[in-house]
């Protein structure tokens, strides 16, 4: 087997760790710079650093994980939004053209493109509808990648990943606030928790599965686009039913909704996906259940705050 040299922009992210487990795993090469790039500089900053680091470290694989996002904050920074998760795509993909190496590229791109459907399940032929600059930035990137790779010939993928959970997500999304508010509860570190909205669903999957699928993507012979999700959405209701229960808590009782929390805008037809493509291609399938993800999240905030409190007597 010949071993692959990978860069990952967005090492440090909850799918970079999952996705550098699985490239040491499978015995490849993970390219570690001494300097990450900041993707705050300029288009043109950024096409010139990348090409440098391209040149020098010689990847055979580029993934860019690397996007600004804050769970319900999709609204926040516009400007930040377009420049980190959209025009600093296009200068890694022009730094790829210019370099000529033989580079094969994926890039994290985000259900949220989708915004507003006008059809549910979603694939990879359902029209974009993006409603947030979140979703209109990685929409410019997953544009811009089929652009690159239909016009100048790089293998340049884009995977439409849907929600995609674990117990290293950050606790700025609502299934780590759940997970740690019912630990919290159950440790009398907290009494309640205030959300939003109970019966928003979402179409949630397993962070592992999802850094799997987009490095199947890249072991193709033909580049492409791939819709990576479960085809099963749950509420936030279910969430919070799951967690609770998992520590022998009635979610009622501590759950309360306050509707006056910052919102996204108002919900169309539903946010699923339809991942037949991936499934038929790339023989990839979700390993684990809803149930069951959840449920390991709970167990690691459990035994993360309980080791906390332990060092803090």
């Amino acid at each position: 087997m010949t071993k692959a040299r990978v860069l990952i922009f967005g090492l440090s992210g909850q799918d970079g760790t999952y996705l550098s487990q699985l490239v040491d795993q499978l015995d490849h090469d993970l390219i570690i710079l001494d300097q990450s790039i900041d993707f705050n500089q300029s288009p043109q900053q950024i096409e010139h650093e990348l090409e440098a680091v391209l040149i020098d470290q010689k990847p055979t694989h580029v993934f860019n994980l690397a996007a600004l996002a804050t769970g319900a904050g999709m609204f926040d920074n516009a400007y930040n939004m377009i420049n980190i998760n959209g025009y600093a795509v296009v200068s890694i993909l022009e730094a790829i053209r210019k370099s000529k190496l033989n580079i094969k590229f994926c890039q994290a791109g985000s259900s949220e493109m989708f915004g507003l459907p006008n059809t549910s399940p979603q694939n990879e032929l359902t029209a974009f509808n993006p409603r947030t600059p979140y979703g209109a930035a990685k929409l410019l990137a997953h544009n811009m990648v089929n652009i690159y790779r239909k016009h100048y010939g790089i293998f340049a993928c884009s995977a439409i990943l849907f929600n995609h959970e674990s117990p290293i997500r950050s606790n700025q999304f609502v299934t780590r606030k759940v997970t740690q508010a019912a630990v919290k509860i159950k440790l009398g570190l907290q009494e309640k928790l205030t959300i939003g909205a109970l019966d928003t669903r979402r179409d949630w999957g397993y962070a592992p599965d999802y850094a799997k699928a987009m490095w199947l993507m890249l072991q193709q012979q033909e580049a492409d686009d791939f819709v990576i999700a479960t085809g099963i959405t749950h509420s936030i209701r279910d969430l919070c039913k799951i967690a609770f229960e998992y520590l022998d808590l009635d979610y009622q009782d501590y759950v309360e909704v306050d509707l006056s929390f910052k919102q996204r805008a108002i919900e169309g037809l539903q946010l699923v996906g339809d991942s037949t493509k991936a499934r038929k291609i790339l023989h990839w399938t979700p390993s684990i259940p809803f149930k069951e993800m959840i449920q390991e999240m709970v167990i690691s905030d459990l035994n993360m705050l309980k080791t906390q409190e332990i060092v803090a007597r």
